[in-house]
């Protein structure tokens, strides 16, 4: 939207260049088999202040669910216990030496069993030494963290106990008292399970100490975040159990409807992504409470949010329960303007990125447009796939951030070689350029672009194929596992990448 008359005017454009690279935590090296926001976190950080980045993008950040993936989490606003750096816990004697030595983990990609197996059981070692009162002067402020962020903490601590209790199992298939959270059920269940839901509540402080740590240190460097906020939440849920009035369920508490897209470049089937869809009249009789709350935490943990499937809040695809894919289904209007003025009221300025990728109709446009908010532009899909014209650069508007690809691309590499050749003969006549550093000549174009942002996954960095690519749309495993080895960040591609920034001014 235009400034009003008591509004700052904008900076200047030359101020509002950035760039920065995208990277989950997940990815940083290690020896821990899973990157983490321990030192190799801090370090880069550093990495990126090197090379002039202004900006840092991950993935959702909550404790992941089916399939490890960070867009099906336990939580809308729990963080990831697995990040939690064992040296850190070391260093705040919670853990000693030996319990980090004799470990052996590949460095090239996140064996999530063995992780998982490894990350309980040192965080169980913690929280015994806790108790103990091996480290007196974190009890503090543990207990400020339970009382400041009760409001989502107390609901998802009891149901990720419970969880465990139930070997892990959806809550839909706990026993119906639990399921419909019958007030004596709970009550019990509190008592019955206290020491599982402090445990809990423990992981979640030393995830919110240690990502709040690291912010801090990012701004210092003159780094900010980008974060990411899925629209959709997991069926399998702490906020779906404890929040059913909000989202589409039947009397069991069961999904009538599901979210998903129809097909397009990314799937032929569309996507089925079985998430429960919301009662959007039900949240704007509530003033969308849950939703601001959800923005407010968010926008606490990062400085700008990649909000996921923006169109959805435009219109949403509605796919009943039980088709096989997402194919067959329906465009329900979704809750428009009034949903994004309510989070202004609330909130003020929005730092958001409106993810408008898809099926992109005017409507969805004139939405993104009316609240001033960039959109994405990917330069895979200039050339091949949607081969759309509003991804090529000399059709970009300033108010837009530029990818090469995203994390559910191919990496520039892998999607070249695997172009036909007059996608390729496109791309090599448009950039002037032969495609032998393709990667490389990808980044320049962002960078060059008019563009206000300009972000690209490190693996286009490192010009590395198919081998490297985060996820893999519709497929269920074998995603989210990608890591940057030690050194793989050569000091010759960090120069390369602050020069090529200096030149462009970003």
């Amino acid at each position: 939207m235009s400034a009003g008359p008591s509004e700052p005017a904008p900076a200047p454009r030359s101020s509002r260049r950035g760039s920065g690279l995208l990277l989950h935590p997940t990815s940083l090296p290690g020896p821990y088999g899973i990157g983490d926001l321990g030192p190799a976190a801090s370090a880069w950080v550093d990495t990126l202040a090197e090379a002039g980045q202004k900006w840092w993008q991950v993935l959702p950040l909550g404790p992941t669910g089916y399939g490890d993936s960070p867009y099906q989490c336990f939580s809308a606003f729990a963080g990831n216990p697995y990040l939690i750096s064992p040296e850190a816990l070391q260093q705040a004697s919670l853990v000693a030496a030996a319990d980090l030595a004799g470990r052996r983990f590949p460095d090239h990609k996140v064996d999530f069993g063995a992780v998982i197996e490894y990350k309980v059981w040192l965080l169980g070692r913690a929280w015994e030494a806790f108790k103990r009162g091996a480290t007196p002067a974190l009890r503090a402020p543990f207990d400020e963290f339970r009382a400041a962020e009760a409001a989502w903490l107390d609901d998802f601590a009891l149901f990720m106990a419970l969880k465990d209790v139930h070997g892990g199992m959806s809550w839909l298939t706990w026993e119906p008292a639990l399921r419909r959270r019958q007030s004596a059920a709970l009550k019990a269940a509190r008592s019955a399970q206290a020491d599982r839901i402090e445990h809990h509540k423990f992981r979640q402080f030393l995830f919110f100490q240690a990502w709040r740590a690291l912010k801090r240190y990012a701004n210092a460097k003159g780094v900010r975040l980008i974060g990411d906020i899925p629209i959709f939440v997991s069926s399998d849920s702490a906020d779906v159990w404890a929040h059913p009035e909000i989202f589409q369920l039947d009397k069991h508490r069961q999904p009538v409807a599901v979210a998903g897209v129809p097909p397009d470049y990314f799937s032929a089937t569309g996507q089925l992504w079985g998430n429960p869809l919301y009662d959007w009249d039900a949240l704007r009789a509530g003033g969308y409470r849950w939703w601001v709350e959800r923005f407010r935490a968010t926008f606490e943990q990062v400085d700008l949010a990649r909000l996921d499937h923006f169109r959805g809040f435009e219109a949403y695809w509605r796919i009943t329960a039980g088709k096989p894919t997402a194919e067959i289904g329906e465009w329900v209007k979704g809750p428009g303007a009034d949903f994004l003025a309510a989070m202004q009221q609330a909130l003020g300025d929005l730092p958001i990125i409106a993810e408008d990728l898809g099926v992109i109709t005017p409507q969805v446009e004139a939405l993104r447009d009316e609240f001033g908010l960039p959109g994405m532009k990917i330069l895979q899909f200039a050339f091949g796939g949607a081969t759309e014209d509003r991804f090529l650069p000399h059709t970009y508007k300033h108010n837009c951030v530029v990818y090469t690809g995203t994390h559910d691309n191919d990496t520039t590499v892998g999607w070249y070689l695997a172009a036909t050749e007059t996608e390729r003969d496109f791309v090599r006549r448009y950039l002037a350029r032969d495609g032998t550093d393709i990667a490389w000549d990808l980044l320049r174009l962002a960078w060059a672009s008019v563009a206000d942002l300009a972000v690209v996954p490190v693996q286009d960095v490192l010009s590395l194929g198919s081998a490297a690519r985060m996820n893999l749309p519709g497929r269920p495993d074998g995603n989210w596992s990608w890591r940057l080895r030690p050194g793989q960040l050569t000091p010759g591609l960090v120069a390369r990448l602050a020069d090529m920034t200096v030149l462009y001014a970003r």
